[in-house]
């Protein structure tokens, strides 16, 4: 059984991307590729942000444990979670390449 996390209300939806986003820095930050992401999701987030808002739109989904604050058409929470859920793709991808980059040079005896 999960945990029950509405009990933080409508801002429920925020301390979860809050939280994803930690993790995602911390992988990012520990696998040294903060720049390269950031420079990825900037190129990405202008799609995002469209398929986004399109989907909201026509209903498609809806969110209902959010702040109620909205920036250009959509949720200030799907802005946030534009950005976390790239970069934490990204550092978890980038953290096990430079562990396998590691793990192959310990092998070689370098």
């Amino acid at each position: 059984m999960l945990p029950d996390i509405g009990v933080f209300g409508p801002y429920t939806y925020l301390v979860t991307e809050v939280v994803w986003g930690s993790v995602a820095l911390a992988l990012l930050w520990r696998a040294g590729a903060l720049r390269e992401a950031a420079r990825t999701i900037a190129v990405l987030y202008p799609i995002a942000y469209v398929w986004d808002w399109y989907t909201l739109t026509v209903g498609v989904f809806s969110i209902d444990l959010r702040t109620g604050v909205d920036l250009l058409g959509i949720p200030v929470e799907e802005h946030i979670f534009i950005v976390v859920v790239p970069a934490l793709v990204l550092g978890i991808h980038e953290t096990l390449r430079v562990r396998t980059s590691d793990d192959s040079t310990e092998r070689s005896g370098r």
